[in-house]
């Protein structure tokens, strides 16, 4: 028995030993990744105030949310024509009081309510004009009641656009901007409502018989234009992989296929950053030799060009000298708005992984020095992570200034 009990205590006590063992292990790992992940945030700190141009750059963040394929993908809407009506104003009442004892105790007739108005309003919460129906119409006023009871007013149809939405009318006139949050445009004003036949009792005329009708709305004719769509615009020719980009860099879902092929509609997605900025980036329709004479998609494309603040030019390095594309992107451009070659550009070489595209991006690079060119394969994820750093920086550069010219307003 004393044997076995000390064999025992002997087993208990070498259990204990490992149990404690382990939880200094434990402790030790613990301390090991507490120092290893303060070093991280350390770096990180560094990299983002870092005074270098490289290291001052906020890092792209990847979405871990998988892509929806329940809802049909939509297409950004940035131009759209709309007929606007106001509402009819209420009719007026034709009524004659009766009290006891005396029948005839005058007209009592109410007037009826105004019309609604539409009105646009600028809201940061939408960012296309996909929602804006066709037509919109405000409810019309309610009519007058007996005991000089008015109807009641119609509320107003509100109407929200993205900020920076231009309004020309019928005649291709700008008739409103709306460039900052809450402005408003009241595009069809509602009909007047009617008076009864209570205000029109006079001294001479007791008993009017007679009442007014409402006032009908007015009906006018609009078209809402984006002044701008994104940040950064993809553009190139067909098949040079624009949507594929877009695609691998954001949760837009445009079409994408093994077969040449151009997009016809706009689409958008948009980068986060960890430094809590958001980019947006919109995958353009294709763009063919002699576009500003309106072939193709002509002039409705570099309509959406003129709206972005800079410019990737996506080369397609699989194609025969791709220098020559660049060119011709930039002379399209050129005779369609001179103005729009003076933002920021920055030449993208997809299709790196192809055969012969090392040759072409050689070339590339000795033929367009003075242009910055990053080379990627948006398909294989081949240098995405530099391009998205290049174009923050971009970004960066183009607020700057703006924020900038926005302070000194303000204090104007």
């Amino acid at each position: 028995m004393w044997s076995s009990s000390r064999i025992g205590r002997q087993v208990a006590s070498a259990f204990v030993r490992g149990r404690h063992m382990q939880l200094l292990h434990q402790q030790i790992l613990q301390h090991h990744q507490l120092q290893l992940q303060n070093q991280l945030q350390n770096q990180q700190h560094h990299c983002r105030y870092s005074s270098t141009a490289d290291e001052a750059v906020a890092a792209p963040l990847r979405s871990t949310k998988k892509k929806s394929d329940r809802t049909p993908p939509k297409h950004l809407v940035d131009v759209k024509t709309v007929r606007a009506a106001g509402g009819r104003g209420g009719d007026g009442r034709v009524s004659f009081m009766k009290l006891f004892g005396n029948e005839n105790a005058g007209p009592d007739g109410g007037d009826g309510g105004n019309g609604g108005h539409v009105v646009f309003r600028a809201s940061e919460n939408v960012t296309g004009l996909g929602h804006v129906g066709v037509e919109l119409r405000a409810p019309a006023g309610e009519r007058g009641y007996n005991k000089d009871c008015h109807g009641k007013c119609a509320v107003h149809e509100y109407v929200d656009v993205p900020v920076g939405t231009v309004i020309k009318d019928c005649d291709g006139r700008v008739v409103g901007d709306l460039s900052r949050p809450g402005v408003m445009f009241v595009a069809a004003r509602g009909g007047a409502g009617g008076h009864g036949n209570r205000y029109f009792a006079t001294d001479t005329e007791q008993a009017p018989e007679v009442a007014e009708l409402g006032g009908a709305g007015e009906v006018l004719r609009y078209t809402l234009e984006l002044s701008s769509i994104a940040d950064f615009g993809l553009l190139g020719f067909p098949n040079a992989g624009k949507s594929t980009l877009l695609s691998a860099i954001t949760r837009a879902r445009p079409k994408v296929a093994p077969y040449p092929f151009t997009t016809l509609q706009p689409h958008v997605g948009v980068v986060q950053y960890d430094d809590q900025e958001s980019v947006a980036v919109a995958d353009l329709p294709g763009l063919i030799e002699d576009s500003h004479r309106d072939r193709g998609l002509g002039i409705s494309f570099l309509r959406h060009v003129q709206r972005c603040t800079a410019l990737l030019l996506v080369v397609d390095l699989s194609a025969p000298e791709p220098w020559t594309y660049v060119d011709v992107l930039r002379h399209e451009v050129r005779c369609f708005s001179a103005p729009v070659l003076d933002r920021p550009q920055l030449i993208v070489a997809n299709k790196v992984d192809v055969d012969g595209a090392r040759e072409n991006l050689a070339e590339l690079r000795r033929r367009l020095p003075d242009d910055e060119i990053v080379d990627i394969s948006a398909k294989h994820g081949v240098n995405l992570e530099r391009l998205l750093k290049h174009m923050k920086r971009v970004y960066d550069q183009r607020r700057k200034p703006a924020e900038a010219d926005a302070v000194a307003a303000g204090f104007d």
